[in-house]
């Protein structure tokens, strides 16, 4: 959608808005361009998200050439990981219901990148560097979620990346910070350590994505519901 240089309180009282809504939205319209739509009230904001709802859309060549989230590249990087673990999995073959903790961290970190859909700009990434140390740390708790229904595996983090920069250039870093990618342990779950841990993966980033990336900042959408998942393409 364009960005509009002015508010369009005639095509609302057009639509047959009242004199009140025109005017509440006017209002709101020059503060939120005055100091930002965060320093709004939660019921402000979404009476100005309906008014303009209700206006017919802008379009604009750029607008329309916007990238959908799968194509972006902090998206493509974690996708990218995700289907090298799925990959040395197949190698592996896992009894069924097995997982590895690694891949499962990833689907629910895309999962709700999909559900979300942030801007994933150069904002966004940078805040979600934060995220390198906060995988770790998830993934060490395996080790107390799972005693006696895990396996120990090996998976060599930096070789996928390092295959990659072999055929093509590209700009991407390790999943893990140069240490820890040292470390080739893959911690393996059987079926219900598995979705012990997939429940509590979903809980910790539920709590965190939102709050951490820039672009969600506004976001009024509650946590997805458990029966939501991402559609494969």
């Amino acid at each position: 959608m364009a960005k509009e240089s002015t508010h369009r309180a005639n095509e609302l009282k057009e639509q047959g808005w009242s004199n009140d809504d025109v005017a509440r939205y006017v209002e709101l319209w020059d503060y939120r361009q005055r100091w930002g739509a965060i320093n709004l009230e939660r019921e402000d904001r979404l009476f100005l998200r309906k008014a303009e709802a209700a206006l017919p859309k802008i379009v604009s060549a750029k607008a329309s050439m916007k990238k959908p989230i799968r194509e972006k590249s902090y998206y493509c990087w974690l996708g990218f990981y995700l289907e090298a673990m799925n990959r040395a999995e197949d190698l592996l073959k896992l009894e069924k219901g097995q997982r590895g903790a690694w891949p499962i961290l990833l689907e629910e970190e895309l999962r709700l990148l999909d559900y979300y859909e942030p801007v994933l700009g150069l904002p966004d990434t940078i805040k979600a560097k934060a995220l390198i140390k906060i995988r770790e740390e998830i993934v060490k708790s395996v080790s107390e979620l799972s005693k006696g229904s895990s396996s120990q595996e090996t998976f060599d983090f930096e070789a996928p990346l390092e295959a990659l920069k072999k055929r093509e250039s590209t700009k991407w870093n390790h999943l893990r910070e140069a240490e820890a990618s040292k470390d080739q342990s893959y911690p393996v779950l059987d079926s219900g350590a598995a979705e012990t841990f997939r429940k509590e993966v979903r809980v910790q980033l539920n709590s965190l994505i939102p709050g951490l990336l820039p672009s969600l900042a506004e976001t009024d959408k509650p946590e997805p519901p458990d029966d939501w998942s991402r559609k494969e393409i």
